[in-house]
């Protein structure tokens, strides 16, 4: 109840959290929603200017640019999140088995997650698709595969932390078992950790997904994507800017929403972020999203 009252008070992450309501729901019931086919195509439509059936105009070949809009929440955001969870999931096991047990297994997983990290990301994303080949189905294996072990790190620290607390150490010396330990009394204390730098990795995976399908090594033609769409309209930019404008305004505020959103969940779930009247310290909010954004994007 406090976490909400909390995220009510903000005007800032109740309209953020509406828009990334917003978009997931236009992209899973997109058939629905999107007024034509996003691969159809009609050379007498080339390049036409908004109208009544086609609010946000036609592209190169008259497909319908707000339904590829639509569709392209899938691979940009639904696609993404979903790797994302995935990420998360395994870093999560590797953090608390390594925060929790520590000695060999917490040594063992951190020189892993040390290889895997001193990998670039783009770098390590570059290759994944050099030797798999183009596609979003290998650019967000590459995402899996070097996202995890950042988020066993992070997640590793705060079990440590967690773990050495007095009620923890009565529960273990009361029996309890290892696993009931973890669920009960240390996921829940660290989920506001981990619902924190998820909502900050989501921003980075997005602008890297659609960078790369606008440089040709995400998802293919015909399936639309936001960065394919500003490729495909960078020829006409000067004479047809809002064919560059719809997708890139796409990504700006979806972008953002999923930002200011992790910067109000942060706020809520730390009370250390919050003043004695009751308010947030921004400064410093924004000085651990900063260091976790830099982390993101490696």
């Amino acid at each position: 109840m406090r976490l909400f009252k909390n995220l009510s008070r903000d005007k800032l992450a109740v309209t953020s959290l509406a828009i990334i309501v917003l978009t997931l729901a236009l992209g899973v019931f997109a058939p629905l929603v999107a007024p034509h086919d996003p691969s159809a195509v009609n050379m007498k439509l080339r390049y036409a200017s908004p109208s009544w059936s086609y609010l946000l105009g036609n592209d190169h070949l008259g497909r319908c640019v707000l339904s590829r809009l639509i569709y392209g929440i899938r691979p940009s955001v639904l696609w993404v999140l979903a790797a994302l969870g995935i990420s998360v999931l395994a870093g999560a096991v590797a953090g608390f088995a390594a925060g929790y047990f520590k000695g060999k297994v917490d040594a063992w997983l951190m020189r892993i997650c040390d290889i895997m990290l001193s990998f670039p990301g783009y770098v390590m994303t570059l290759a994944v698709v050099g030797i798999l080949g183009a596609g979003l189905e290998n650019i967000l294996i590459a995402f899996v595969c070097m996202k995890w072990a950042w988020f066993a790190r992070v997640i590793r620290t705060s079990v440590m932390q967690f773990s050495e607390m007095e009620y923890v150490k009565f529960a273990k010396a009361s029996g309890i078992s290892n696993l009931r330990i973890i669920t009960r009394h240390i996921v829940p204390v660290t989920f506001a950790d981990i619902a924190v730098i998820s909502s900050s990795a989501m921003c980075s995976m997005m602008l890297q997904v659609s960078g790369l399908s606008f440089l040709g090594l995400g998802i293919q033609a015909p399936h639309p994507e936001w960065g394919m769409m500003l490729n495909e309209a960078r020829e006409v930019m000067f004479s047809r800017p809002e064919l560059m404008l719809a997708p890139g305004l796409a990504i700006v505020v979806v972008v953002s929403a999923f930002n200011f959103w992790s910067d109000a969940l942060q706020m809520a779930l730390d009370p250390k972020l919050m003043t004695s009247q009751g308010k947030s310290d921004p400064s410093h909010g924004r000085e651990v999203r900063k260091a976790v954004y830099e982390y993101s994007r490696g």
